[in-house]
C-alpha cells in the first residue's frame, strides 16, 4: 500500500511539473533564444567571426521564436477569453523545427553534403577605416562563405551546435504543446 501511494505521489509531481513546464514553455523559448542570440552576435562582436547568409537567417527564425513567445506572454498576461499557451507552443515547436531544419541544413553545406544557395557568397561585413585603407590598396577582402564553417568545437561547427540546441528547444516545445497547461491536475 505504501508503495502504491509514493508511486501515486511521483506520478502526480511529475504531472504538476510538466504542467508547469508547459505553462512556462514561452519563457523558456525567449530567454533560450535571447541566449543564443547573445552567444551569436558574442562571437561576432568579440570573436570577429563575420556570420555567413545562413547564419543570419538562423538568427531571424530565434528573432521570430522571441516575437511568438514574447506575443503569447502578453495574451496571457491580458488574461481575457481564450487561454493561448497551448497554440503558442505549437507554433513555438513549428519554429522550432524550423530552425533546426536550417541549422542542419547549413552544417550539411559546411561538411559539402549538398550545395549552399548560390547567394551565400556574401554576409555583413565590419569595415572600420583600417579595412577601408585595405580595401583601397587593393587587398583582397574575405566574405564569409556558408560552406567553410567560421568556427568549430568538439567536431561540430556552430550550425551543428544551433541544430542540437534547437532540437533540444524542438522536443521541449513538443512536450509542452503535448501537456494541458491547465493548473487542475491533482
Amino acid at each position: 500500500m505504501i508503495a502504491f501511494v509514493r508511486a501515486s505521489a511521483a506520478k502526480i509531481r511529475h504531472r504538476r511539473s510538466v504542467t508547469r513546464l508547459a505553462r512556462n514553455w514561452p519563457w523558456v523559448a525567449l530567454l533560450a533564444s535571447a541566449a543564443l542570440l547573445a552567444v551569436a552576435h558574442a562571437f561576432e562582436t568579440f570573436g570577429h567571426l563575420a556570420p555567413c547568409e545562413l547564419c543570419l537567417k538562423q538568427r531571424e527564425i530565434y528573432w521570430l521564436v522571441m516575437a511568438l513567445a514574447a506575443a503569447g506572454l502578453l495574451w496571457r498576461g491580458l488574461g481575457r477569453g481564450f487561454e493561448p499557451t497551448r497554440l503558442i507552443n505549437i507554433l513555438l515547436l513549428g519554429a522550432f523545427l524550423a530552425e533546426t531544419a536550417m541549422a542542419v541544413y547549413h552544417a550539411g553545406v559546411e561538411w559539402k553534403f549538398w550545395p549552399g544557395p548560390l547567394s551565400c557568397s556574401g554576409g555583413s561585413m565590419k569595415v572600420d577605416p583600417a579595412e577601408l585603407n585595405r580595401l583601397l590598396s587593393g587587398a583582397k577582402m574575405a566574405i564569409p562563405a556558408c560552406d567553410h564553417p567560421a568556427w568549430v568545437f568538439l567536431g561540430l561547427s556552430m550550425a551543428g551546435w544551433n541544430a542540437l540546441a534547437a532540437g533540444a528547444l524542438a522536443v521541449g516545445s513538443a512536450t509542452a504543446a503535448l501537456r494541458p497547461p491547465a493548473d487542475t491536475d491533482a
